[in-house]
């Protein structure tokens, strides 16, 4: 009698032990919930601005950095620039999809160039797949030549995928000194200021030939324009029009 009350009473433990012990699992795993619900947040705040696909007006725009820009801004402002340069543009990235082509700007003469634009960090560089993509991509558009624009700069081995694909590429400083030289691009201005006209083509390349005949380093194109340095596949120095790709001449130096 004694032997059967007490196998009760040790049955009747061990079954409350694995309610009590199920219940506080319940519970802990319902504490925790909350705690992975609320890290997202956070992490999208941290976010930032290039990533963000908000686009403000084109006054905006022309009076802020490269720095202060969107992905989306950055396409926007290089649209307009390459617009006063004589060019149709179509804007085909608009919303997101571009497909590895954000712009395709067309010359004078019809011939149609594939414009990759990526607003990076300066220690964000261009991959090498971002350069594949631009010269599948320009197929697809009709283009026969290929522009990658970056507010950086390409990796090594990007670099020479685009030399050997014959896909130019503007990094930062480049960039930089085209739109400054363009004169509607006025970084740190009120933003209610309106941008500064920009001057007919031949005074600006004359102005810009001017500046780079101070420097000691003025070469002209025999289109008239000023020529850049630059370097070939085997990293030897030549002068190339600062116009490319409306005007592929080249220099020895």
């Amino acid at each position: 009698m004694h032997f059967g009350v007490f196998l009760g009473l040790l049955i009747g433990g061990v079954i409350v032990g694995e309610i009590a012990g199920a219940a506080w699992t319940r519970k802990r795993r319902a504490e925790k919930k909350p705690r992975s619900k609320s890290a997202a947040p956070r992490k999208a705040a941290s976010a930032s601005k290039r990533t963000s696909t908000a686009v403000r007006s084109d006054e905006e725009i022309l009076g802020s950095g490269l720095d202060r820009l969107s992905g989306p801004e950055f396409e926007r402002l290089l649209a307009l620039y390459f617009r006063d340069q004589g060019y149709t543009v179509h804007e085909v990235g608009v919303g997101g999809n571009d497909g590895g082509v954000d712009l395709v700007i067309v010359d004078r003469r019809g011939e149609k160039t594939a414009v990759q634009a990526k607003c990076y960090a300066d220690g964000n560089m261009v991959p090498v797949q971002t350069v594949r993509e631009l010269v599948g991509a320009k197929r697809n558009h009709d283009c026969i030549l290929a522009l990658l624009v970056t507010t950086s700069d390409l990796t090594g081995p990007a670099k020479k995928e685009a030399d050997d694909r014959k896909v130019e590429y503007w990094h930062g400083a480049i960039v930089e000194q085209k739109l400054r030289a363009w004169g509607k691009w006025s970084p740190g201005s009120p933003r209610n200021a309106k941008p500064r006209a920009a001057a007919p083509a031949p005074v600006r390349a004359a102005a810009q030939a001017k500046r780079e005949a101070a420097a000691g380093s003025a070469v002209a194109c025999r289109c008239g324009a000023p020529m850049v340095k630059r370097k070939g596949k085997d990293g030897t120095p030549f002068w190339g029009c600062s116009t490319f790709p409306a005007c592929r001449h080249t220099k020895g130096i």
